[in-house]
């Protein structure tokens, strides 16, 4: 459905029609629809969170039970892929990893949103000296060495916790946000409609909340599909480098656990290290479709 309007040009009554939401979503379906590499993203992604939700159900055995006289048994009818050097199932940790990833890439997203995208969007609505100091506090943060910061903030707990790490990338992975935001408020704000909503006596958190913010959602959505598989990414390297959580099942544990025998047992690394990069692989192919399809200046 479209809405229609009327306007009077020369005595003349021209009709302009204005895309609907549900239009606006059903072009954005289309368009999602015409990209192979959204789909397979978009398929990967869905098998992940299968995968992530029901773990339970899916993984034959608890990835922490040890079979002991089965340790680095290769892949099998019985260990699809295989054992690692305490006997524990591969294929069981690798579905339970695909719970932590996704949990530290959405918990990471979300702290990221909270902080970078209320420092963009008072920044970029106000403008002046407050946009001076907070871009400035973001330019700070945005130069310092993110895995360094982390591996210092997360070794400063008594208690390593894939809690503690997440929440820490969140806090350091907003300035990008935040930037982005700013300048997309910038250049909305002065959009015709903006300044008759001022002119009419709407309050700046009206304004802001119902008509930049919603003209953003494009490019935050987009910003967020390709945040998530770095904040994976960063999990992993710390538990790799021995900053995770020792009690989770995280890829990265395994991975580590398994990178000095990748001779004699290549499948204790090589399966997390396949699970890590298609999941990553699946929400950037998606979010790169989910941006095309986005964009206004593609063809329908």
């Amino acid at each position: 459905m479209t809405k229609r309007s009327h306007t009077k040009s020369k005595g003349e009554t021209e009709e302009v029609y204005k895309p609907s939401k549900a239009t606006r979503l059903f072009v954005v379906w289309r368009k999602l629809g015409k990209s192979k590499s959204a789909i397979a993203g978009g398929m990967i992604v869905l098998f992940a969170v299968i995968f992530a939700v029901f773990a339970p159900i899916i993984a034959p055995y608890d990835p922490q039970w040890m079979f002991y006289g089965e340790e680095r048994l290769p892949p099998s009818s019985k260990f699809w892929f295989g054992t690692d050097s305490g006997g524990r199932d591969v294929f069981s940790w690798v579905v339970w990893g695909a719970r932590i990833s996704l949990y530290v890439g959405f918990a990471a997203v979300l702290i990221e949103l909270l902080i970078g995208l209320s420092i963009g969007m008072i920044a970029g609505y106000f403008g002046g000296k407050i946009d001076e100091i907070l871009m400035r506090i973001t330019d700070v943060v945005l130069t310092l060495p993110t895995l360094m910061l982390l591996i210092l903030a997360v070794s400063m707990f008594q208690a390593r916790s894939i809690h503690v790490t997440t929440l820490v990338m969140g806090m350091l992975g907003w300035p990008f946000m935040a930037r982005v935001v700013r300048s997309e408020f910038l250049s909305i704000k002065e959009g015709t409609y903006v300044e008759a909503a001022r002119s009419m006596g709407a309050t700046s958190l009206r304004i802001i909340m119902r008509h930049i913010l919603p003209n953003t959602l494009s490019i935050i959505i987009v910003l967020v599909t390709i945040d998530i598989p770095s904040y994976i990414f960063w999990e992993a390297s710390l538990t790799f480098l021995g900053f995770g959580d020792p009690l989770s099942c995280s890829w990265g544990i395994l991975i580590e656990r398994g990178y000095s025998m990748l001779r004699t047992a290549w499948w204790i690394t090589t399966f997390p290290g396949l699970a890590l990069f298609f999941a990553s692989l699946g929400f950037n192919l998606f979010g790169d479709g989910l941006r095309d399809a986005l964009d206004v200046k593609t063809s329908v």
